[in-house]
């Protein structure tokens, strides 16, 4: 194991102890949101935080002062300021992989170059020296003086990876898309169902087609499954179209000119087809969920221009600097990791909604999946020995207004406690109007009514002053106290993105510090791959498929007696 400290347990501090005692307290003498709004004018002052362009309101959550300072002493206790520290030098917090994290790196300016050298490396200017790279690949394919075999500008590329190489390039390219200027869009392929990369490459054009590979080691099952089928379609296309006769050296030349690769393995890379010299690559010390910006971007670049994407970079780079610079009481970043813990740890919610009232974000849920369920999923802690209490949430959400008309029923009136991050921008790259009606007015009064009527609810005595019968007064009572967190942007472009996503990384830092787990390592998702290799030739083999499970024997038995 690095040379580390060992973690605290949580637990056995006096600041737990003391948050527990706060707790009980404040459930025995009733938590009321409304009452504590009227008792103190000053309540939103005291919760609400700017940063950048970004405005937090934390006062709809079930704390007081009282709360943040227990939160704070435990964030010191469990050692925090320290680990945040080290991960920023690049100690080898990754415990269990025996590596730096250094995700923070890839967004570091050139001019820290040499100031940051781990492990013999100088991470800022070998990030730069990627960057540079990149950004003049891109250029030559958005100006179109990259060209294809025959002789075609690239119109569309296809990005083939999965988890963080599929995730975040898809969510940001989603969530970015009034800014694509180049003509170029840009498809995603992640699942080995071949309906994926089928319905992917319908309807495009070979000769007009460039295909990013991300693939760190040039091994990934899933990633060079979809390569080796990409490159098919791609190579029958051309045959079929006469571009190309089908000798060695004409598939060659057509695989140089449209196939380009994300990755460190270069022998692979070329015994694939590709030129070296088109393969960009990123370093250990960078997990594939916290990737989206190093060269795993390649596509988001070509779409949106080294500009943004700079933008981007100092949007991370901004949020960065305020989380080791700010004092833990007004660290916003570090208070709403903690209100995770309080959460998690002393109500029990078992889950948190992150619900983006912006529908370019429909994909940012899906993304902190990963960033916080593959991190923070941990039984065991960064010595190897077990968890002293829950750790992780379930992430999940939807952009509004869809999940009202969805799940929102079950955070207004259901038995579980489901806090919630609502998320919005007070413009909108699409103006309309409905007659009079500014149309984002009235999207964004459904934002703000959400978390009122979470907080403050609806008693019986209001209910029944709107004539309801008696009977039915329970069914439309709400609870409140429901808690949330309203962020509110300017507006949502490279640099509000690249903020909220450096956010939601060191949340996650600050959890899993407490918690004392290696939030980088993600061993759960290794064994059921490990165990695919070994069932797939059961598929066809009898002696393989007789060393399988009596379920999964009989699972085999109905693909074989039903496969057309």
């Amino acid at each position: 194991m690095p040379n580390i400290p060992a973690p605290v347990d949580a637990t056995k501090t006096a600041a737990w102890k003391a948050l527990q005692d706060h707790h009980d307290k404040l459930v025995a003498n009733g938590i009321s949101l409304k009452e504590w709004f009227a008792e103190d004018a000053n309540r939103v002052d005291k919760f609400s935080f700017d940063l950048n362009d970004l405005h937090f309101d934390l006062s709809k959550n079930l704390v007081t002062e009282e709360t943040i300072k227990l939160l704070c002493d435990l964030a010191r206790e469990t050692g925090v300021e320290d680990r945040r520290t080290a991960m920023f030098e690049g100690v080898h917090i990754n415990t269990t992989e025996d590596r730096a994290v250094l995700h923070t790196a890839l967004r570091r300016p050139a001019a820290d170059a040499g100031k940051l050298v781990v492990d013999g490396q100088d991470c800022v200017a070998d990030v730069h020296g990627v960057l540079d790279r990149m950004y003049a690949f891109a250029d030559r394919v958005r100006s179109g003086e990259w060209k294809g075999v025959t002789g075609k500008a690239i119109k569309n590329v296809v990005s083939i990876g999965i988890g963080g190489s599929d995730l975040g390039p898809v969510m940001v390219y989603e969530a970015l898309k009034p800014y694509a200027d180049a003509g170029i869009s840009v498809r995603y392929v992640s699942n080995i169902d071949p309906n994926d990369i089928s319905e992917k490459v319908k309807g495009l054009d070979p000769e007009t087609t460039l295909v990013i590979v991300v693939s760190k080691t040039f091994t990934t099952l899933e990633t060079m499954t979809n390569a080796r089928e990409a490159k098919a379609w791609l190579l029958n296309g051309l045959k079929a179209s006469g571009a190309i006769d089908g000798s060695d050296a004409s598939v060659a030349e057509a695989v140089k000119h449209h196939f380009v690769a994300v990755s460190t393995n270069l022998k692979l890379v070329e015994d694939f087809g590709i030129d070296p010299q088109n393969a960009f690559g990123f370093w250990n010390w960078v997990g594939g969920r916290y990737s989206v910006d190093s060269a795993v971007g390649l596509s988001l670049i070509i779409a949106f221009g080294p500009k943004v994407f700079e933008e981007f970079l100092a949007g991370f780079h901004d949020i960065d600097r305020y989380f080791c610079e700010t004092p833990l009481e007004k660290n916003v970043v570090a208070l709403m990791g903690l209100i995770n813990v309080w959460y998690n740890n002393f109500f029990g919610a078992e889950s948190h909604a992150v619900l983006p009232y912006n529908q370019y974000l429909h994909r940012f849920p899906a993304y902190l999946q990963q960033l916080t369920m593959e991190s923070n999923g941990k039984s065991t802690r960064w010595d190897g020995t077990p968890v002293t209490t829950t750790t992780g949430e379930i992430f999940w959400g939807e952009a509004g207004t869809n999940g009202q008309h969805s799940f929102y029923q079950l955070i207004h009136q259901g038995t579980h406690l489901i806090p919630a991050d609502f998320i919005a921008f007070a413009n909108t790259a699409n103006p309309a109007k409905d007659g009079e009606q500014d149309v984002h007015e009235l999207f964004l009064s459904n934002f703000l009514a959400q978390t009122k009527a979470l907080a403050f609810g609806k008693t019986a005595d209001e209910v029944r002053a709107e004539g309801t019968p008696e009977w039915m007064v329970p069914a439309r009572c709400f609870s409140g106290n429901r808690p949330t967190t309203s962020i509110f942007g300017v507006k949502l472009d490279a640099h509000a993105l690249g903020e909220l996503i450096a956010l939601y990384e060191h949340i996650v830092f600050v959890e899993g510090t407490v918690w004392g787990i290696d939030s980088f390592d993600q061993w759960g998702v290794e064994l059921g791959k490990q165990l695919a290799k070994q069932i797939t030739p059961a598929f066809h083999d009898d002696e393989a498929l007789a060393q399988q499970d009596a379920s999964t024997q009989a699972l085999i038995a109905f693909y074989r007696a039903h496969r057309e």
